[in-house]
């Protein structure tokens, strides 16, 4: 039964995708790569905080909460606040100037050769870590959820291989042969299933805790380990209070400003007000995703905390899920967690398409090519790059302990030149290109000898080393100033200046920046709650 309406949910998904796309046309780069620029805003607002929340949210963000208690609620509540600097601030420039992919901007802004090392920056992150990670992560969350080693009778790699290539399968369909519009349907009604599916778990865990009564299930939690609900971090925390102010603020902002994979929702609105009120409205949610995120971390540890070490900490949300949903429930949470693995796999792999059709195959394979060539050649590259993720993600389970945490950190080496270079682009006239290439040269090795090469040598000495966001904020610091040095010495002869292409209407939503304040202050609010 379980299994039945698992499928059935799915299936349902596709069929409401299907009959909400037949009518784009599919053959141009804006109706393939951004919906034909027609997304509304409650599309936009689905489709980000979709294709944010996945496995890695669900099952590690409540392992982190596990071990560590409310403080890590701040990659959810701070992205709050990089939604509304990205709806402010960036949106409109972005949309002013018609852009299909971030890098874009960086050619006009600076030079070919400058977008199209971002590009390929961009795709390698995507191909080496964010693919194979997905669907390795919602494979094994799916084998748990219904013991599919057991159901298909088979030993556990085959049965990996089986789930990893039906994930891919199915979301390739989406992100290949639908287009931006297909993924973005698909996640809104994904979105709503996973809101009250994931609101369920803790709903359900309370009520477990307090014998049937929600308000004793909160008590108890409470009185069971006070230490757990308290924001601040230390020192030694995984996350440290200061780096809130520091590395933590880069990190989200360049996330939800700046990656391909989040901002290309946007890109797609209709309009400079309802990409504003997407992104507003998914502000406005994200607060409330630690209900999701992390709160289930911490019931799983009362009830699970002398069972499983820290080490175990990632096996307690779906411990979690067996123990306190309801059976007949099991199957529609499943299929909207699937739902979420499928968005994060068909976003990254849409926008990857989008990033080699338009940056690499046009600009340097076929520089005449028409739009329908383009189009079908990023479908041709998304087809391989599928089947390339799909081949890798199952070894991932040979690898050795820590490797999420080592392939996150790696995604540190470009995230803060790519953030550096867009900001200071948008923010001066005349650093040129010379500096935007410098500047990325140097965030990537300064960052790799910080943490694979100084970290090591300092740790295994017996001191103590800076926490990776305080390095981050460091570096960004530090080619900001390079820039500006570079762009006082030897500036570019013309101010650059961002022309209105009048592709979408670009009026501002009049209300965002007081929406941007209450996000704002109940994001402040929050902390002091907990404090």
């Amino acid at each position: 039964m379980q299994f039945i309406i698992f499928i059935a949910f799915t299936v349902l998904v596709g069929v409401i995708a299907y009959l909400a796309t037949r009518n784009t046309n599919e053959n141009t780069e804006d109706g393939y790569f951004l919906g034909g620029r027609s997304l509304t805003a409650p599309v936009i607002a689905s489709s980000l905080l979709l294709t944010n929340l996945s496995t890695e949210q669900l099952v590690g963000l409540n392992g982190s909460a596990f071990n560590e208690g409310v403080v890590v609620m701040a990659w959810e509540t701070l992205a709050a606040i990089a939604m509304v600097i990205t709806a402010v601030v960036l949106l409109p420039r972005y949309l002013k100037g018609g852009l299909t992919t971030i890098p874009q901007f960086l050619e006009r802004r600076y030079d070919t050769a400058t977008k199209s090392i971002t590009s390929g920056l961009f795709l390698s992150g995507y191909v080496v870590v964010l693919l194979p990670i997905v669907l390795y992560s919602g494979a094994i969350a799916l084998i748990g959820m219904f013991d599919l080693t057991t159901l298909f009778d088979l030993g556990e790699t085959s049965t990996l291989i089986i789930t990893v290539w039906s994930i891919g399968i199915i979301g390739s369909v989406y992100a290949i042969f639908g287009g931006l519009k297909a993924v973005a349907v698909s996640d809104t009604v994904n979105a709503i299933g996973l809101l009250i599916g994931g609101i369920m778990i803790p709903v359900f865990g309370l009520i477990f805790i307090g014998d049937g009564s929600l308000m004793n299930g909160i008590e108890a939690l409470y009185a069971h380990e006070p230490t757990k609900f308290r924001a601040m971090g230390s020192s030694d925390s995984a996350i440290p209070f200061s780096t809130l102010f520091t590395g933590m603020v880069l990190v989200q902002l360049f996330y939800w400003g700046t990656n391909q994979a989040i901002i290309q929702r946007a890109l797609g609105a209709k309009n400079l007000v309802e990409g504003q009120k997407g992104l507003i409205l998914a502000a406005f949610v994200k607060i409330l995703g630690p209900l999701i995120v992390v709160l289930p971390g911490i019931i799983a540890y009362y009830i699970f905390g002398g069972q499983l070490d820290a080490s175990q900490a990632d096996l307690s949300y779906g411990l979690l899920v067996n123990k306190v949903l309801p059976p007949v429930l099991l199957g529609f949470f499943a299929a909207v967690l699937f739902g979420a693995i499928l968005s994060s796999f068909n976003s990254a792999l849409n926008s990857s398409v989008t990033l080699f059709g338009l940056d690499i195959y046009k600009q340097y394979i076929k520089k005449n090519a028409n739009e329908k060539e383009v189009v079908r050649a990023g479908k041709m590259f998304g087809i391989g790059l599928a089947l390339l993720s799909m081949i890798i993600a199952p070894s991932i389970a040979n690898a050795p302990d820590g490797l999420f945490g080592y392939l996150q950190e790696i995604n540190g080496c470009y995230t803060i030149p790519i953030l550096t270079i867009i900001l200071v682009g948008y923010l001066t006239k005349y650093v040129p290109a010379f500096a935007a290439k410098v500047a990325m040269a140097i965030g990537v090795v300064m960052y790799s000898m910080s943490q694979f090469v100084l970290k090591d040598y300092v740790i295994s000495n017996g001191g103590e080393y800076p926490h990776y966001l305080h390095i981050m904020a460091i570096i960004f610091l530090f080619n900001i100033g390079v820039m500006l040095l570079i762009g006082k010495l030897r500036p570019r002869e013309v101010a650059y200046v961002q022309n209105y292409t009048e592709q979408v209407d670009i009026t501002p939503w009049k209300p965002v920046r007081t929406y941007g304040i209450i996000i704002t202050i109940i994001v402040i609010s929050t902390y002091f709650i907990f404090t």
